[in-house]
């Protein structure tokens, strides 16, 4: 199998459906983010240990993420898009799940605690990334606005994701020395009730 093609070798890279584009387009810089959240979960998949019940669920996100990273590689009306609501409701129900296992926060907290926390803490900062050059893609490119949702709420995921690890090994969250409380008891209904008053 030939793994090198020398297409990229002028700065250009080939979309799906073969249009060409430049290697530093925000559409890149996306699903090129996209692959480095994918890559990174990996690594910390291979951290767990073969009984984690979490190790499950960071794959099926792998391959959500692969979805994201295709959908964000075809241009609207090339190929049906993959990312739907099901992907929403998906990771929305496992924020909900976890945001209720560690103790309610009013203060920031430092990222970290233990390791398989601290690394789902750079897997939120890559989130971030994605999704601010997913953003940057959106202003000039239609694309599946699904993927910029599923990736907004990939942070808050492995941010609860994170407090429940460290709940689960006793590791307290460190509060920001110099914050003031800026959590406040929000429900789901609030949110809800929120959203629809837009």
């Amino acid at each position: 199998m030939q793994l090198y093609t020398k297409t990229g070798d002028k700065g250009l890279t080939k979309l799906v459906g073969g249009q060409s584009i430049a290697k530093d387009a925000a559409r890149v810089k996306a699903y090129g983010t996209i692959d480095e959240l994918n890559s990174w979960i990996g690594y910390i998949i291979s951290k767990l240990k073969a009984e984690d019940q979490l190790k499950d669920e960071l794959l099926q996100l792998q391959h959500y993420l692969f979805d994201c990273g295709s959908d964000l590689s075809t241009p609207q009306g090339v190929y049906p898009y993959k990312v739907d609501q099901d992907l929403i409701d998906w990771i929305e129900e496992r924020i909900d799940t976890y945001a209720d296992i560690p103790p309610a926060l009013e203060t920031f907290i430092l990222p970290g605690g233990s390791e398989i926390a601290s690394m789902v803490h750079v897997a939120r900062t890559i989130a971030r990334r994605a999704e601010r050059h997913i953003v940057s893609t959106m202003w000039s490119t239609d694309i599946n606005n699904q993927v910029l949702i599923f990736v907004n709420r990939l942070s808050d995921y492995f941010f609860a994701l994170a407090r429940v690890v460290n709940y689960s090994q006793k590791q307290k969250d460190i509060a920001y020395e110099r914050g003031e409380k800026v959590f406040h008891n929000i429900t789901k209904a609030d949110v809800e009730r929120w959203s629809q008053s837009q």
